[in-house]
């Protein structure tokens, strides 16, 4: 465009030279043709640059297009993807169902098969019932002498804790209802020096009050057993924590019998050493728990010989 403006110009001036005798009306007419010219050049400029900038607002969005497409493409081919695993968990499905058809086509024959089954074990079971008729008196004199034994074992434990209660520190001696026996640990520092198996003077603050109660009970056995932490001990006397905790409980049985004159028949010793410990003997609070004698206050063992003695059950 401006190319053609210059050569329009050329000549327009080549025009005016040629010829001195060009009159002042057709000099006006060039001019206003010339200005009209430019005015034509200046608006296709204007018109030029406002296509550029279309051309570029339709080159983004064509890109912007062309992305969308990219995305909408891997959704399509994520929901393909999707159909697909549906498509099997389907296939699956459909598998299992006909397997669970099958087991409930073949339990239904069972139940046939166990509904003839179960007519004449019908017959057995109403004369295993009439048997057990005639067990239930025994049943009950079993529930009887459970609830006995007990209303015994929580009035024993009840009496040992009134008479342990005074003087003694309620950390140093325990006593528990566990089942059918009645058992009381006692700590390690009221009756021994530490790694003696002879009794202190301590000891008779608290044996001499179990003692008592114990000889209210003459039907009661009185089991000793002596723990140890897990400190391994030998000395010229002691081998290791096994005996260590035999000749403890020994100790302790003793003494029942000979200053508080228990039966000896109903007493018995046992060591533990350092086995069945009530704490970690990673810490010293822990090992202190473990250093212990529990004493376990049972009923006579010949006493359930009786209850399962076949020649009692009431006929």
């Amino acid at each position: 465009m401006q190319i053609t403006v210059k050569a329009f110009t050329l000549v327009m001036l080549s025009v005016l030279m040629s010829s001195c005798l060009v009159s002042k009306k057709k000099y006006e007419l060039l001019q206003s043709d010339l200005k009209a010219a430019n005015e034509t050049i200046a608006n296709s400029d204007a018109v030029l640059s406002r296509c550029e900038a279309k051309v570029i607002d339709y080159q983004n969005k064509l890109n912007a297009c062309l992305q969308q497409k990219t995305k909408l493409q891997g959704d399509v081919n994520g929901i393909k993807k999707e159909i697909k695993i549906r498509e099997e968990q389907l296939a699956d499905a459909k598998k299992e169902l006909a397997d669970a058809k099958a087991i409930r086509d073949k339990q239904i024959n069972q139940v046939g098969d166990l509904t003839d089954l179960s007519n004449k074990a019908s017959d057995n079971i109403k004369e295993t019932l009439a048997q057990l008729g005639k067990k239930d008196s025994y049943i009950q004199m079993l529930q009887m002498a459970k609830t006995r034994a007990d209303s015994i074992n929580l009035a024993l434990a009840v009496n040992l804790k009134s008479v342990l209660k005074d003087g003694i520190d309620d950390n140093d001696v325990e006593v528990k209802v566990d089942k059918t026996v009645v058992f009381i640990n006692i700590s390690d520092k009221m009756l021994f020096k530490s790694g003696q198996y002879t009794l202190t003077s301590r000891a008779d603050e608290v044996l001499q009050k179990i003692a008592t109660i114990i000889k209210s009970r003459p039907e009661l056995e009185v089991m000793v057993e002596g723990y140890t932490d897990n400190v391994p001990m030998s000395n010229d006397c002691i081998k290791d924590n096994w005996e260590l905790s035999v000749k403890r409980s020994t100790s302790v049985v003793k003494v029942l019998q000979g200053k508080y004159k228990i039966d000896p028949n109903r007493l018995i010793a046992a060591g533990r050493g350092q086995y069945n410990a009530l704490a970690d003997n990673a810490t010293a609070v822990g090992r202190a728990t473990n250093r212990r004698t529990r004493i376990i206050i049972l009923p006579k063992l010949d006493q359930f010989y009786d209850l399962l003695n076949p020649n009692v059950v009431p006929k």
